[in-house]
């Protein structure tokens, strides 16, 4: 994900969403930017029926959740104040806590909580329609080139 230095806050959910239609597998799970902003990022994606891991249950493959954690922890790098040109994933440890509830849209919200000149740290976490118990969350580092 690159932008301009003189990219405003204004233009961060455009650029982010512009992002994602760029990714074959973020427009593959049809990805939404739903907020972002000031390190902050909130992107959200159907359930559907393709995606699902297990057949008797119908819960949504782990492999999706990790793909739009990550993708959400990006845009937020490229929120944060400092304007980064770009990112990259370094590190992304992801903790499942219980499956999706298949037929729910599952929402990813990730907060860049330190940077340094290179890499930014986040933390995200990832919910289903129910909103009260986490389906995974994630602690992350990626860069942030200048």
């Amino acid at each position: 994900m690159t932008q301009d230095p003189d990219t405003t806050d204004a233009d961060h959910a455009r650029i982010a969403q512009q992002f994602i239609e760029a990714i074959p597998h973020a427009r593959a799970l049809q990805m939404r930017v739903d907020e972002i902003g000031a390190g902050r990022a909130v992107i959200s994606m159907p359930w559907a029926e393709h995606l699902v891991g297990d057949p008797r249950t119908g819960v949504i493959h782990g492999g999706v959740v990790s793909a739009l954690m990550d993708t959400c922890c990006g845009a937020a790098v490229m929120a944060h104040p400092t304007k980064p040109r770009s990112t990259a994933t370094i590190d992304l440890r992801i903790d499942y806590m219980r499956a999706a509830k298949p037929g729910q849209r599952i929402t990813a919200r990730a907060e860049c909580y330190h940077m340094t000149r290179s890499v930014a740290f986040l933390r995200a976490v990832a919910v289903d329609d129910d909103g009260d118990n986490p389906v995974a969350s994630a602690t992350g580092a990626f860069t942030a080139e200048r």
